[in-house]
Protein backbone atom coordinates (compact mmCIF):
# COMPACT_ATOMS: atom_id res chain seq x y z
CA UNK A 1 0.00 0.00 0.00
CA UNK A 2 1.49 3.30 -0.70
CA UNK A 3 2.01 5.69 1.74
CA UNK A 4 1.55 9.49 1.46
CA UNK A 5 4.89 9.50 1.51
CA UNK A 6 5.79 7.45 -1.30
CA UNK A 7 2.43 9.12 -3.31
CA UNK A 8 4.51 12.45 -2.81
CA UNK A 9 7.69 10.65 -4.03
CA UNK A 10 5.74 9.02 -6.97
CA UNK A 11 4.07 12.88 -7.84
CA UNK A 12 7.58 14.34 -7.43
CA UNK A 13 9.32 11.44 -9.55
CA UNK A 14 6.64 12.31 -12.31
CA UNK A 15 6.62 16.12 -12.42
CA UNK A 16 10.31 16.06 -13.23
CA UNK A 17 10.12 13.24 -15.42
CA UNK A 18 7.50 15.20 -17.68
CA UNK A 19 10.19 18.30 -17.36
CA UNK A 20 12.98 16.58 -18.58
CA UNK A 21 10.66 14.97 -21.53
CA UNK A 22 9.11 18.45 -21.82
CA UNK A 23 13.30 19.60 -22.33
CA UNK A 24 14.15 16.52 -24.87
CA UNK A 25 11.14 17.03 -27.20
CA UNK A 26 12.13 20.98 -27.23
CA UNK A 27 15.54 19.97 -28.04
CA UNK A 28 14.37 17.12 -30.37
CA UNK A 29 12.17 20.42 -32.25
CA UNK A 30 15.49 22.31 -32.17
CA UNK A 31 17.75 19.74 -33.50
CA UNK A 32 15.16 19.03 -36.29
CA UNK A 33 14.81 22.65 -37.21
CA UNK A 34 18.45 23.48 -37.85
CA UNK A 35 18.93 20.35 -40.00
CA UNK A 36 16.43 21.36 -42.48
CA UNK A 37 17.83 25.02 -42.01
CA UNK A 38 21.25 24.06 -43.06
CA UNK A 39 19.99 22.00 -45.57
CA UNK A 40 17.90 24.20 -47.20
CA UNK A 41 21.44 26.76 -47.11
CA UNK A 42 23.04 23.95 -48.64
CA UNK A 43 20.80 23.53 -51.53
CA UNK A 44 19.85 27.41 -52.09
CA UNK A 45 24.03 27.54 -52.61
CA UNK A 46 23.96 25.66 -55.65
CA UNK A 47 21.89 27.53 -57.36
CA UNK A 48 24.38 30.61 -57.09
CA UNK A 49 25.49 31.69 -60.69
CA UNK A 50 22.89 29.33 -62.32
CA UNK A 51 19.73 30.82 -64.47
CA UNK A 52 17.53 30.40 -61.13
CA UNK A 53 20.54 33.44 -59.60
CA UNK A 54 18.82 37.00 -58.83
CA UNK A 55 18.72 39.39 -56.17
CA UNK A 56 16.37 37.65 -54.39
CA UNK A 57 17.92 34.36 -54.05
CA UNK A 58 20.98 36.24 -52.59
CA UNK A 59 18.18 37.60 -49.92
CA UNK A 60 16.97 34.58 -49.20
CA UNK A 61 20.65 32.87 -48.72
CA UNK A 62 21.16 35.89 -46.74
CA UNK A 63 18.28 35.72 -44.09
CA UNK A 64 18.88 32.01 -44.09
CA UNK A 65 22.83 32.00 -42.84
CA UNK A 66 21.13 34.75 -40.52
CA UNK A 67 18.34 32.08 -39.01
CA UNK A 68 20.97 29.23 -38.96
CA UNK A 69 23.54 31.23 -36.80
CA UNK A 70 20.84 32.16 -34.68
CA UNK A 71 19.47 28.61 -34.62
CA UNK A 72 22.47 27.24 -33.58
CA UNK A 73 23.52 30.18 -30.63
CA UNK A 74 19.31 29.84 -29.22
CA UNK A 75 20.38 25.62 -28.78
CA UNK A 76 23.46 25.70 -27.44
CA UNK A 77 22.02 27.81 -24.53
CA UNK A 78 19.75 25.72 -23.76
CA UNK A 79 21.88 22.23 -24.67
CA UNK A 80 25.34 23.33 -23.18
CA UNK A 81 24.13 24.16 -19.54
CA UNK A 82 22.51 20.46 -19.80
CA UNK A 83 25.48 18.82 -20.68
CA UNK A 84 28.17 20.90 -18.03
CA UNK A 85 25.11 20.29 -15.11
CA UNK A 86 25.22 16.66 -15.75
CA UNK A 87 29.39 16.54 -16.01
CA UNK A 88 29.57 18.57 -12.85
CA UNK A 89 27.08 15.83 -11.56
CA UNK A 90 29.58 13.26 -12.68
CA UNK A 91 27.04 11.87 -15.18
CA UNK A 92 29.32 10.96 -18.24
CA UNK A 93 26.68 9.83 -21.33
CA UNK A 94 26.62 10.33 -24.72
CA UNK A 95 24.44 12.93 -25.82
CA UNK A 96 23.10 12.57 -28.80
CA UNK A 97 21.77 16.48 -28.61
CA UNK A 98 24.84 17.55 -28.40
CA UNK A 99 26.45 14.73 -31.12
CA UNK A 100 24.06 15.61 -34.16
CA UNK A 101 24.51 19.67 -32.99
CA UNK A 102 28.49 19.39 -33.81
CA UNK A 103 28.09 17.57 -36.69
CA UNK A 104 25.95 19.93 -37.87
CA UNK A 105 27.94 23.24 -36.79
CA UNK A 106 30.77 21.71 -38.22
CA UNK A 107 28.87 21.12 -42.17
CA UNK A 108 26.92 24.68 -41.43
CA UNK A 109 31.15 26.52 -41.37
CA UNK A 110 31.95 24.33 -44.39
CA UNK A 111 28.98 25.42 -46.60
CA UNK A 112 29.91 29.39 -45.00
CA UNK A 113 33.13 29.02 -46.29
CA UNK A 114 31.66 27.88 -49.54
CA UNK A 115 29.28 30.96 -49.19
CA UNK A 116 32.20 33.23 -48.64
CA UNK A 117 34.06 31.78 -52.03
CA UNK A 118 30.81 32.00 -54.14
CA UNK A 119 30.73 35.77 -53.39
CA UNK A 120 33.77 36.38 -54.33
CA UNK A 121 33.55 34.53 -57.55
CA UNK A 122 29.91 35.22 -58.91
CA UNK A 123 29.19 38.71 -56.88
CA UNK A 124 25.59 40.03 -57.45
CA UNK A 125 24.36 43.38 -58.24
CA UNK A 126 22.23 44.28 -55.70
CA UNK A 127 21.74 47.80 -55.95
CA UNK A 128 18.27 47.83 -58.02
CA UNK A 129 17.27 45.27 -54.85
CA UNK A 130 18.02 47.88 -52.64
CA UNK A 131 17.46 51.07 -53.73
CA UNK A 132 14.07 51.47 -53.34
CA UNK A 133 13.72 49.94 -49.63
CA UNK A 134 12.76 52.04 -46.89
CA UNK A 135 12.75 51.20 -42.88
CA UNK A 136 15.17 51.68 -40.06
CA UNK A 137 17.34 49.70 -41.68
CA UNK A 138 18.27 52.85 -44.20
CA UNK A 139 18.84 55.21 -41.38
CA UNK A 140 22.65 55.06 -41.30
CA UNK A 141 22.95 55.18 -45.37
CA UNK A 142 20.53 58.59 -45.26
CA UNK A 143 22.74 60.60 -42.47
CA UNK A 144 25.68 59.25 -44.62
CA UNK A 145 24.30 61.05 -47.19
CA UNK A 146 23.26 64.51 -45.38
CA UNK A 147 27.01 64.84 -43.73
CA UNK A 148 28.78 63.71 -46.79
CA UNK A 149 26.57 65.44 -49.26
CA UNK A 150 26.50 62.71 -51.84
CA UNK A 151 24.95 59.42 -52.77
CA UNK A 152 25.97 56.48 -50.79
CA UNK A 153 25.14 53.26 -51.65
CA UNK A 154 26.49 49.81 -49.13
CA UNK A 155 28.50 47.27 -51.09
CA UNK A 156 25.80 44.12 -50.55
CA UNK A 157 28.55 41.67 -51.57
CA UNK A 158 31.76 43.46 -49.68
CA UNK A 159 29.17 43.98 -46.69
CA UNK A 160 28.00 39.77 -47.00
CA UNK A 161 31.68 38.51 -46.88
CA UNK A 162 32.12 40.85 -43.60
CA UNK A 163 29.02 39.42 -42.32
CA UNK A 164 29.84 35.59 -43.25
CA UNK A 165 33.25 36.20 -41.59
CA UNK A 166 31.81 37.13 -38.23
CA UNK A 167 29.09 34.00 -38.23
CA UNK A 168 32.06 31.54 -39.57
CA UNK A 169 34.11 33.31 -36.10
CA UNK A 170 30.72 32.32 -33.77
CA UNK A 171 30.28 29.09 -35.27
CA UNK A 172 34.17 28.22 -34.77
CA UNK A 173 33.74 29.19 -31.58
CA UNK A 174 30.39 27.55 -30.47
CA UNK A 175 32.32 24.04 -32.52
CA UNK A 176 35.30 24.47 -30.00
CA UNK A 177 32.77 24.42 -26.94
CA UNK A 178 30.74 21.99 -28.22
CA UNK A 179 34.15 19.52 -28.74
CA UNK A 180 34.77 19.79 -25.01
CA UNK A 181 31.77 17.63 -24.44
CA UNK A 182 31.97 15.19 -27.05
CA UNK A 183 32.22 11.34 -26.64
CA UNK A 184 35.48 10.19 -26.92
CA UNK A 185 34.31 7.39 -29.17
CA UNK A 186 32.95 10.05 -31.43
CA UNK A 187 36.40 12.27 -31.14
CA UNK A 188 37.94 9.22 -32.20
CA UNK A 189 35.51 8.70 -34.76
CA UNK A 190 35.69 12.23 -36.13
CA UNK A 191 39.46 12.56 -36.55
CA UNK A 192 39.75 9.28 -38.59
CA UNK A 193 37.16 10.03 -40.73
CA UNK A 194 37.21 13.74 -41.54
CA UNK A 195 39.14 15.78 -39.43
CA UNK A 196 42.92 15.99 -39.14
CA UNK A 197 44.47 15.87 -35.41
CA UNK A 198 46.93 18.47 -36.71
CA UNK A 199 44.38 20.37 -38.90
CA UNK A 200 42.34 23.23 -37.33
CA UNK A 201 40.25 21.73 -34.63
CA UNK A 202 41.36 23.30 -32.05
CA UNK A 203 40.18 26.53 -30.75
CA UNK A 204 43.11 28.53 -31.86
CA UNK A 205 43.88 26.50 -35.03
CA UNK A 206 40.03 26.55 -36.60
CA UNK A 207 40.18 30.37 -36.14
CA UNK A 208 44.11 30.36 -38.35
CA UNK A 209 42.08 27.57 -40.60
CA UNK A 210 39.25 29.99 -40.93
CA UNK A 211 41.17 33.16 -41.72
CA UNK A 212 43.14 30.95 -43.63
CA UNK A 213 40.70 29.47 -46.29
CA UNK A 214 38.30 32.60 -46.49
CA UNK A 215 41.17 35.40 -46.21
CA UNK A 216 38.75 36.60 -43.28
CA UNK A 217 38.28 40.35 -43.14
CA UNK A 218 38.64 42.29 -40.04
CA UNK A 219 35.23 43.19 -40.15
CA UNK A 220 32.93 42.46 -37.11
CA UNK A 221 30.19 45.46 -37.51
CA UNK A 222 26.80 44.53 -37.88
CA UNK A 223 25.92 45.30 -42.16
CA UNK A 224 23.78 48.32 -41.98
CA UNK A 225 21.08 46.48 -44.44
CA UNK A 226 20.21 43.92 -41.59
Amino acid sequence: MLTTHHLHHLHHHRGSTAVELDKITNLNTLIVEINSHVALFRDMLIHVGQAKDCPELREKIRKLRRTCVEAFKHTAQILLPQVKSAMADGILTDNPHLVLMFYMAQLFLRELVKSYRLIQVVPMDMSGYYENRAGPSNLGNVISQILLCKQFTPDFNEEELCSITKDSQDIAVLLSELQEYMPQHEAYLERNAALDTTGPWQAKRRQNYICKNMSLLCCVSRPNYL
